[in-house]
């Protein structure tokens, strides 16, 4: 236990709280069957156990009376992690070819993933979601997905933090953190300030409200970083944008309010499903990224039984 002492505005006297600290699993990894036959893989970030998780996840989906037509993974407002397990949660969906590659000016900095068979296939089809948060190891998975043709990308363009760092240690404990390579999808192309650009581009939205532009349009990218490293099909423009007049720039505003106030509900929406505040997963289906995949799955599978 752990007391601490509270002075507050309001207050006449400082409030003592008594804590019970304790370890906080920080799971990344979240899964719900939001129609039968259809799952939904929520990766928050890359950590130590991400890959297993995902396979458990899997596990639990395909398990399901239903069986397994569709996956979406979910790597929306992902920034990323450890490489080797973006590498291994690709090779859960490929059975061979090139995940990522590394290059840098010293060839002692490039190396080659590749996807080695699996026991276990995962064969139906997947659609991944990604918007201006996702980020490094989670356009690592993107990357290789979309260029073997595996998934279908839908949502908005990624962030594009497609450099490789590493640190040089120095004297009295210090160290110097630089950049050495990037980051190569199996085509061949760089992440760097270009980010991954889906097959589909779906703005983010609450079906039953309209958001302008999508809640994902004002988000940073690796391209509006100052001093960033330059994208290989960055072109650097300069143009003159004539001011806006005080009625425009109110209309703004109040859009700027909406599409805060739907990142909220939609965020509000994804929790709710996986802390049980809610038993119907489908309200996931409210958020218009989502809802596409789904139709896609959907629409694979009956056009894939017309065949039959």
């Amino acid at each position: 236990p752990i007391n601490i002492t509270v002075v507050r505005t309001g207050l006449t006297k400082p409030m003592d709280i008594s804590l019970v600290r304790a370890v906080i699993p920080l799971d990344s990894v979240r899964s719900v069957t939001i129609k039968p036959g259809y799952g939904y893989i929520w990766v928050t970030n890359f950590r130590a156990k991400t890959a297993s998780d995902v396979k458990d996840a899997l596990k639990k989906l395909e398990s399901e009376k239903e069986p397994l037509k569709g996956l979406i993974l979910d790597l929306r407002d992902d920034p990323g992690g450890l490489l080797n397990q973006a590498v291994a949660v690709a090779d859960i969906f490929l059975e061979k070819g090139i995940i990522v590659s590394i290059k840098g000016r010293n060839k002692k900095d490039n190396e080659v993933f590749k996807a080695k068979p699996n026991t276990v296939h995962h064969d139906y089809p997947m659609v991944v979601l990604i918007n201006g948060g996702t980020a490094s190891a989670a356009e690592i998975v993107t990357g290789a997905l979309q260029d073997d043709h595996r998934a279908i990308v839908i949502g908005t363009r990624s962030f594009g933090k497609g450099s490789v760092q590493t640190v040089q240690p120095l004297r009295n404990g210090y160290g110097l953190k630089y950049t050495v390579a990037l980051y190569y999808t199996p085509s061949g192309k760089s992440i760097q300030a270009e980010g991954i650009v889906p097959d589909l581009v779906v703005k983010r939205e609450l079906l039953d409200e309209t958001s302008g532009d999508g809640i994902d349009s004002k988000m940073i990218k690796e391209k509006d970083l100052k001093n960033h490293l330059t994208g290989e099909d960055e072109a650097i423009k300069n143009e003159k944008t004539a001011p806006k007049t005080k009625a425009e720039t109110k209309d703004k505003n109040k859009a700027d309010e909406k599409v805060e106030s739907d990142v909220e509900k939609l965020l509000r929406l994804r929790e709710a499903v996986y802390t049980h505040s809610t038993k119907a997963p489908e309200t996931l289906l409210q958020d218009s990224q989502v809802n596409r995949a789904y139709e896609i799955l959907k629409g694979y599978d009956i056009f894939t039984s017309w065949k039959k």
